[in-house]
């Protein structure tokens, strides 16, 4: 059987529009019936409460465990020490062909409680490799930043995916990002590669988004793709109810948005194979 996808999503700023990216590449996944599995590596858990209410996840991670258990940063929370397994914490089809590694704001300190562990930057690609074979894509959404939990994602990952918004800030630390990727890749003798830039977030049209994207474009042309995933408030609105953008509001702008940026980026990983 062919080993997975595992797409980590990332970016060193927030705001970008990374967790709305993740979460409906990975329900469109499903949707066209790939075996997917969504993990959350961001202390925020904005991809846990796009797919579950916060009561299911406060239930789930006092009985399950959550993708902290994974790391080994929550045994001082039980009595015996004990850890959670992983089929535990895995919360089974949240979408349609789509399941859950549920984040905790427990690894908002995981810098911290691993900086002596040993191996630290490859406990993910351990703790996933029992259930590798059960799923067809992996989807990583990664905090802003290149702290553990993101390293954790390169590490075990195929491929990686960088949302841009079309401003100043987010444009000049593409470069950076790259190149802390390229050197953090080095360093662990790994070679996931770039899938591809997606520009989202993108606001009403403006003279400096427009230069900013046409920059863009021009600095990356073979990497950031054709399709754009604009500002829309249907997106924030299928949050609210747990859902993908593509069960709240099929056929319109935003689910026809995500369905070309999902495609283009399928293409994209199929044609590397």
């Amino acid at each position: 059987m062919a080993e997975p996808k595992i797409v980590a999503c990332i970016n060193l700023k927030g705001g970008v529009g990374k967790t709305a990216i993740a979460t409906n590449f990975a329900g469109y996944c499903g949707r066209k019936g790939l075996r997917t599995l969504l993990v959350d590596l961001d202390p925020q858990t904005n991809a846990t409460f796009s797919c579950i209410s916060i009561d299911d996840w406060e239930e789930h991670a006092a009985t399950n465990g959550t993708v902290a258990n994974l790391f080994g940063v929550r045994s001082h929370t039980s009595a015996e020490g004990s850890q959670k397994s992983l089929d535990t914490i895995i919360r089974k089809e949240v979408w349609k062909n789509l399941d859950l590694i549920p984040s905790h704001i427990d690894l908002f300190t995981i810098d911290l409680e691993l900086a002596g562990a040993t191996a630290r930057e490859t406990k993910l690609r351990k703790a996933l490799a029992p259930i590798m074979n059960e799923y067809d894509m992996i989807v990583c959404d990664c905090p802003p930043n290149l702290t553990i939990p993101t390293q954790n994602a390169l590490a075990v990952c195929t491929h990686y995916v960088v949302p841009i918004s079309p401003d100043f800030l987010s444009a000049i630390g593409v470069g950076l990002l790259l190149i802390q990727v390229s050197k953090f890749c080095d360093d662990m003798q790994v070679e996931p590669k770039l899938a591809g830039m997606v520009l989202s977030r993108i606001g009403r049209p403006a003279i400096h988004r427009q230069l900013t994207k046409n920059s863009l474009r021009e600095r990356f042309p073979e990497d950031v793709l054709d399709s754009e995933i604009n500002e829309r408030v249907a997106v924030s609105e299928a949050v609210e109810q747990h859902i993908s953008i593509y069960q709240y509001a099929p056929g319109s702008p935003a689910a026809s948005e995500f369905s070309a940026m999902s495609e283009e980026l399928l293409g994209r990983l199929d044609s590397e194979e």
